[in-house]
């Protein structure tokens, strides 16, 4: 007697699985197809608003992603956190833990949930796939620790007005035994803001300045304000997550300093502090 059981799945790095057993003489013996579609997965899977996840073929736990998947968009060589309407910016993704056998899917959505932008996959690395939403995926041969320690595309960011954008990712650190039980799938969201009509000014006419002070755990910002305007803070670590966001009040005619305090004792490392005086945003980095 002959069984034969076909399992589709439609994400993450297992796809198919056939499974034939042979009764002989009352003892089964069972073959296995190795996984035929590594390449990643059909759209929709980054768990965004209204969109599944990896789950939805896997039978791991969905994780918090936010240190396991460490996303970066990059003008040249320097991480941003403000992105400029029109630009073109490389994605670089990492799983911190660069398991032996791994996967991913992304997508950037504005706040209404529409596709923010464009992606552009590297061959042999990401492939893009969806039609009005647009999905990075890791290749069948970037799904490994060896062959793809970063996962790397273009993204060409929208229009502008089109304000805050998410990316959305999942990512799956699988267990390597061939089958699609026993995976852990990491979720995050990384937000990028867009930069104001007058542009992030490192070197502004409204001199600004930060700096962390370790014995108070607190952010300084000077700053020369032409004007009374409405002003905040935010600091973000280098995948994109906004660790602290506060509201600073209205500034003063000229010079302002603000001390603002932490509410929790960050991680040591590189940030980046965005400070937004009216309708300019300044970007400067802080080592804490």
């Amino acid at each position: 007697m002959k069984k034969i059981l076909f399992l589709v799945g439609s994400c993450g790095i297992i796809s198919l699985l056939i499974s034939i057993q042979h009764v002989n003489n009352g003892s089964f013996e069972t073959f296995h197809k190795k996984p035929t579609n590594s390449g990643g997965s059909t759209p929709g899977k980054t768990g965004a608003p209204g969109e599944q996840n990896c789950t939805q073929c896997h039978s791991g736990t969905t994780q918090d992603g936010a240190l396991e998947n460490k996303l970066m968009v990059m003008d040249g060589t320097t991480p941003i956190t403000n992105y400029v309407p029109g630009q073109q910016y490389t994605v670089t993704l990492q799983m911190t833990s660069n398991p032996a056998k791994k996967g991913f899917q992304a997508t950037a959505l504005t706040g209404t949930t529409a596709m923010a932008g464009t992606f552009t996959g590297q061959s042999g690395n990401t492939n893009i796939n969806g039609t009005i939403k647009k999905y990075a995926n890791h290749t069948s041969t970037s799904n490994t620790s060896t062959t793809a320690p970063i996962w790397t595309w273009t993204w060409t960011a929208p229009e502008a007005g089109t304000g805050n954008v998410t990316f959305y990712v999942a990512s799956n650190k699988t267990n390597n035994n061939g089958m699609t039980s026993g995976d852990q799938i990491y979720l995050s969201q990384h937000i990028f803001s867009e930069a104001s009509s007058a542009g992030i000014e490192e070197n502004s006419p409204e001199s600004v300045s930060v700096s962390f002070n370790e014995n108070s755990n607190s952010i300084i910002a000077n700053f020369v304000s032409l004007s009374e305007s409405n002003t905040s803070l935010k600091l973000i670590d280098i995948s994109g997550k906004i660790t602290f966001d506060t509201i600073l009040g209205v500034s003063e005619i000229g010079k302002n300093t603000k001390e603002i305090q932490l509410n929790k004792t960050l991680k040591s490392g590189t940030y980046i502090v965005t400070l937004e005086i009216g309708r300019k945003v300044y970007s400067k980095k802080i080592v804490i």
